[in-house]
């Protein structure tokens, strides 16, 4: 590797970014003396700007993502024995999410090219037990909500959008609170805005974020001095610390996603000049893509060598992932509540996500804001790698 190249991905950002607001927020929650929701006005604070800027007449603040898919189900009626539909290729909370309620999670395909979860493959998955669809929005890329908006009115099954990937994206003009249904965010340590774990629910009436925070505070409500608790639940209440951290991240998110839909465009063209490169495609009504990765697919290539390929990338100072595991090829999606089916039964009906599952890479994130140089240089080294497998 030629030394300007090795310069150029040795200066790409660090995640996650951070300075003298998120100091100024944390010194202001600390000297309130009051570290604990309901003590303090941290808390508070982020859920009415987050659900500004999303677009949502609610917002809870909760202490994960899994636990923000977990609470949505469970103010949608999820519970033993109903099904929930979730894409065969997704990280695992989106279905550990249901089944820890003890739903049964369906895993169906994806859309070989948006990675998404496929419409018609969810509509053949409807039961009569059916009480959840879960669109993810992979890497920020909205799932078809046109089509599975029709699928939920056609079937009165209700959708929870994972929202994980998809902080201030839009789909025609439409932030993911504008929908009309409920959607879970995360700020894990990698995600587009951090406090190192932290999760928000979006929601479209009073109602439904009202039982939401009762079952979130351990069924109590917020003036109860008494320990009345009206429902079951548990506590996925979220600190004052992490709340100011979020607020100082909410700040920097509009000017990071401007920076990575400027970025994102030209490593994606830099890409599929590559022979055997397929970067993922945007659907022309997503109107604003966060890129929470910069994902494409090698296909015809063997698990074995992607994930070599992989490795090599990383030492050559590119942050590059092998995409992740379908969910049904994960020993924890059959603890339990899983469908009566063996591996190779759901991988048949599953043929796109069986590929994605082998030639799948993705780039963090935080390498889109770097410099337009730096995009040529992490396609100049995907390339010379590609070339060797």
């Amino acid at each position: 590797m030629n030394d300007r190249v090795e310069q150029l991905l040795a200066d790409l950002p660090r995640w996650p970014r951070y300075g003298d607001e998120e100091r100024t927020n944390l010194v202001r929650a600390l000297d309130q003396g009051q570290w604990w929701r309901m003590g303090g006005s941290e808390v508070d604070s982020f859920e009415r700007e987050f659900a500004d800027r999303h677009g949502a007449p609610y917002a809870l603040a909760v202490t994960n993502g899994t636990h923000a898919l977990e609470l949505a189900l469970q103010v949608l009626g999820v519970d033993q024995g109903s099904e929930v539909i979730v894409p065969a290729f997704t990280f695992i909370s989106s279905s550990q999410a249901a089944q820890r309620l003890g739903a049964v999670a369906v895993p169906v395909d994806v859309d070989p090219e948006t990675y998404c979860l496929d419409p018609e493959a969810a509509a053949a998955a409807v039961t009569p037990r059916t009480k959840a669809i879960m669109p993810v929005h992979m890497a920020g890329h909205f799932a078809d909500m046109d089509a599975l908006g029709k699928l939920s009115a056609d079937t009165g099954v209700p959708l929870i959008q994972d929202a994980a990937h998809a902080h201030g994206a839009e789909w025609e003009g439409r932030k993911a609170g504008e929908l009309g249904s409920i959607a879970a965010f995360s700020f894990q340590n990698g995600k587009l805005m951090t406090a190192g774990e932290g999760g928000a629910v979006t929601f479209p009436d009073e109602a439904s974020y009202q039982e939401a925070f009762l079952r979130h505070s351990c069924g109590r409500p917020a003036t109860d001095r008494r320990y009345f608790h009206q429902t079951s639940g548990s506590n996925f209440r979220m600190n004052e610390f992490s709340a100011a951290v979020l607020r100082a991240q909410l700040g920097r998110l509009d000017e990071q996603i401007a920076t990575r839909e400027q970025r994102a465009p030209l490593l994606a063209g830099l890409l599929a000049e590559i022979p055997g490169v397929v970067p993922q495609r945007r659907d022309e009504r997503v109107n604003v893509n966060p890129h929470y990765m910069q994902m494409f697919r090698i296909p015809g290539i063997s698990e074995e060598n992607r994930n070599a390929l992989v490795d090599r990338l990383v030492a050559r100072g590119v942050p590059a992932f092998i995409a992740f595991r379908a969910i049904y090829r994960s020993d924890g999606f059959w603890e339990y509540a899983a469908p009566a089916e063996t591996v190779e039964q759901v991988a048949a009906r599953c043929p796109v996500t069986e590929a994605i599952n082998a030639d799948c890479v993705w780039v963090h994130h935080r390498s889109l804001l770097g410099t337009e140089e730096q995009m040529h240089a992490i396609a100049q080294v995907v390339a010379e790698e590609v070339a060797r497998t």
